[in-house]
């Protein structure tokens, strides 16, 4: 615990002008962010008697080791390079809004020639048109199947898309009317992008153009006695009505905007957004927080908003935002998002009518989400804690490990060795943290081994940033072989480094000897304040460097049951890398020999000759005349292929049959498509 007089700035070092200031650790983390109006004002209140100040904010300042900032010109530039910073850093002590669960959209591709109607989940993807939140995926589904009797635009995947064209047949949909069926040329990608743009409009709010045409259109079917036309039409009608009434209006005037609203305590605060268009609320999110610091609600909605349209612009920032009360100072706030949306945005709270009725609405779903987070959280802290206390105790650790670092090997009768590292800080995983290892000192099977080369790798790497900071002088830890040289590692400015801190715990996936391999491994680099103990899969019992018996933990503890969670974390990442490695190789094939020949045109060749075999037999001239092959490329590939064993014979899945005539490209293991069967080694390609 650092004391904050030690890194305090001298008096008059720090401008009175507007700016962003960053706390950082001493690992030189960055653990906080923020922006003020006067920088020498708002930083002398992070100096003044510990006792007077909040106690997160207290625990905040005794972590940090430094401070530094930058000055900007206006208070806009502060807010645009706060919001910046704690996107890049993610300082661990910021107000962060986590989303109480993932939020599907309805998107629609205009970015694609023919565009699609899709559920979307995650990062928005430029190009594409969003509209949502919804709360539910089964309700976008319900949505788009009404409105396709309307808007007949493509729902298919690409796969799907490409299949039909080939084949020229249209899909199910395209049969029954919900697909214009753009992938066999019943309508052109003009007019599809067209209905697409319709479908988009309707979902907008813009409804009344097109039930008034539909209705118009029906009256004349009737009027021309086309009652078949006149009926398809009236069902049309139905179900664009259908579609309307799931969302009630809410705001007259087909209002645009968004309802802000926060429930909070003393420590955590709860934010629900009803997003509404056309007056109707078209979506729902909510956010909890814990609150860091003493922070005003007018500071919550603050961090709220950017959080909500940092990385939004045009239309989605909506023309007003409502909410329980404003930023302080407003104005920078509000030319922010003017300048996001390109146009004035009214913030302001509502006092009364049909707005501030909506407000109490949302406001009322704050409250319940805050309640029932703190329902859940309180059962999920206490079990937590409890469980690094029974670790502690168990290991005869100072402290409860608060960062826990497991290792495991993965291969397969001793190829493809690989091996995981997965970190869990205050019993949660942080798969940001998670790293994985080739392992490069020997071949063979050797999880001993394995696990001494995993673990040195490793913590060379934290020695080199230690030596690297100069938290040690040079004379107190050597580097060995290089492994993780200093100009490698990233982090000149506070960003997340691989290897740089330390745990307090480090669990093998093993007993004795995998124990005693890293143990001696942390020995061996002098590092003797990290604790090892290994978790034996047999009977679940915990060794610890040195000790002839295991420690073992009561079955019902939640000691045992977070360790076992650990190591359960291990060996799943440490598989599925190892699968992945295993799967490569198999796929490899003799072009992958080829250096610098690249996946496009791998499947050029192999679409030019239909077969390596072909290819082996086509001369220099004849390589050449696949687009993107010159000269020096096809000899390097003749003179690759002539030095290449051929494996065994291919067999067709599909039949069984031996096929002699054909070799098959890189690509194997498709139904009806040749299988190679000689022995995996003769088509090992190249590892990274």
């Amino acid at each position: 615990m650092a004391d904050p007089s030690s890194y305090r700035p001298r008096p008059g070092e720090i401008p009175d002008s507007p700016g962003v200031y960053r706390f950082r650790d001493e690992h030189r983390r960055v653990i906080y962010v923020g922006k003020a109006k006067s920088l020498r004002q708002r930083l002398a209140n992070y100096f003044q008697d510990l006792a007077g100040l909040h106690p997160r904010t207290r625990s905040m300042v005794t972590t940090a080791a430094s401070v530094e900032w930058t000055v900007v010109s206006t208070e806009v530039e502060a807010l645009q390079l706060e919001y910046s910073w704690i996107k890049e850093f993610d300082p661990r002590f910021n107000v962060k809004y986590r989303d109480d669960k993932s939020y599907p959209y309805l998107a629609v591709t205009m970015n694609e020639e023919f565009p699609r109607v899709q559920v979307m989940r995650g990062h928005k993807k430029k190009g594409v048109r969003y509209f949502g939140p919804y709360a539910h995926a089964w309700a976008i589904r319900d949505t788009v199947d009404l409105l396709l009797r309307v808007f007949p635009v493509r729902t298919c995947s690409a796969g799907v898309f490409k299949n039909a064209a080939r084949t020229g047949r249209p899909c199910l949909l395209g049969y029954i009317g919900k697909c214009s069926a753009p992938c066999v040329g019943r309508v052109d990608a003009e007019d599809h992008r067209d209905l697409a743009e319709e479908f988009c409009d309707f979902m907008a709010g813009r409804t009344g153009t097109y039930l008034r045409r539909l209705e118009k259109q029906m009256a004349q079917a009737a009027e021309d006695m086309e009652y078949e036309r006149a009926a398809r039409l009236r069902d049309d009608i139905g179900a664009l009505r259908k579609a309307m009434e799931k969302n009630a209006v809410v705001l007259a005037d087909a209002t645009d905007a968004d309802l802000i609203a926060v429930a909070e305590d003393e420590l955590e605060a709860a934010v629900q957004i009803f997003h509404v268009r056309g007056g109707r609320v078209r979506g729902q999110r909510g956010w909890v927080t814990d609150k860091v610091e003493e922070i005003t609600t007018g500071a919550l909605v603050e961090h709220a908003l950017q959080q909500l349209y940092g990385e939004e612009t045009g239309d989605a920032v909506p023309k007003e935002v409502l909410v329980p009360a404003l930023p302080d100072p407003l104005e920078p706030v509000q030319e922010w998002l003017t300048g996001r949306r390109g146009s004035a945005v009214s913030l302001r709270v509502p006092q009364r009518g049909d707005k501030r009725a909506l407000m109490e609405t949302v406001e009322r779903n704050a409250q319940q989400s805050l309640v029932l987070h703190k329902t859940k959280r309180a059962s999920d802290l206490t079990t937590r804690s409890r469980a690094l206390e029974e670790i502690a105790d168990a290991l005869e650790l100072d402290g409860a490990p608060l960062r826990i670092e497991c290792y495991d090997i993965s291969h397969l009768q001793g190829d493809d060795v690989v091996a995981s590292m997965v970190v869990f800080e205050d019993g949660l995983a942080r798969k940001s943290e998670y790293r994985r290892f080739q392992i490069k000192g020997f071949e063979g099977q050797d999880d001993v081994r394995s696990m001494h080369e995993v673990i040195t790798r490793r913590f060379r790497r934290y020695l080199a940033e230690k030596e690297r900071t100069g938290e040690w002088s040079d004379d107190e830890h050597t580097l060995a072989d290089g492994d993780a040289p200093t100009g490698a590692l990233k982090d000149e400015d506070g960003r997340p480094r691989k290897f740089a801190y330390p745990p307090q715990l480090v669990v093998v996936d093993g007993g004795q000897p995998q124990v005693a391999a890293a143990r001696r491994a942390l020995d061996e680099l002098g590092i003797d304040d990290i604790a090892v103990c290994g978790l034996a899969k047999r009977l679940e019992e915990v060794w610890v460097p040195g000790e002839d018996d295991p420690v073992v933990l009561p079955r019902t503890s939640e000691g045992l049951y977070l360790l076992q969670r650990v190591r359960d974390e291990a060996h799943r990442f440490a598989i599925t890398y190892q699968r992945s490695k295993r799967a490569k190789r198999f796929r490899a094939g003799p072009l992958d020999d080829v250096p610098g020949l690249g996946d496009t045109r791998k499947q050029a060749l192999i679409r030019h000759f239909g077969s390596v075999k072909r290819l082996r037999g086509a001369t220099v001239e004849q390589i050449c005349e696949v687009p993107g092959i010159g000269r020096k490329t096809a000899e390097t590939i003749a003179a690759v292929l002539a030095q290449a064993v051929p494996g065994g014979p291919a067999v067709n899945t599909a039949t069984g049959e031996i096929i002699e005539d054909e070799e098959p490209g890189t690509t194997a293991g498709s139904p009806g498509e040749p299988v190679r069967t000689g022995a995996p080694d003769e088509r090992r390609g190249q590892e990274p």
